[in-house]
């Protein structure tokens, strides 16, 4: 995973950007906030209490700069927002459980497709190379 203020700045100047105060801000509240899947105007909420001269213009950028350097994923849970989380290398074994009530995102490290995969692959000739899998229900909070 690209968990550290270093490896993703690493990646930024290898691509010949800069690592600008306004990027650093957006980093550390992604790096600060691992596990909840952030939204564009979430980060911009916390970013204005940091520096409220950072405009949501700069955040959408920076969030499609990250993405398309593969550092970030953009998520859509069916609520209208996209969401990021920062780009797990292992993220064929990544999944996420989504209350319909709350609108809780939770993740779990389950692979329950591993048989289903090697069957596609021994019967069609098709590697899997990801999936992704969401599961929408009730939390635990809300039943």
């Amino acid at each position: 995973m690209v968990d550290n203020f270093d490896a993703i700045c690493s990646k930024l100047k290898e691509e010949k950007y800069k690592i600008t105060p306004q990027r650093e801000i957006i980093i550390n509240i992604l790096l600060d906030n691992l596990n909840k899947h952030l939204s564009a105007e979430e980060i911009y909420d916390i970013a204005k209490g940091i520096n409220p001269d950072l405009g949501m213009t700069t955040i959408y950028r920076t969030l499609d700069l990250l993405v398309e350097l593969g550092v970030l994923q953009k998520l859509e849970f069916g609520d209208g927002r996209t969401r990021y989380e920062l780009q797990d290398e292992d993220m064929h074994h990544h999944h996420h459980l989504i209350c319909l009530k709350c609108g809780k995102v939770e993740e779990f490290e389950m692979d329950l497709l591993e048989a289903l995969e090697q069957k596609i692959l021994e019967k069609k000739g098709f590697e899997v190379m990801d999936h992704k899998l969401k599961f929408y229900g009730t939390c635990s909070e809300c039943r």
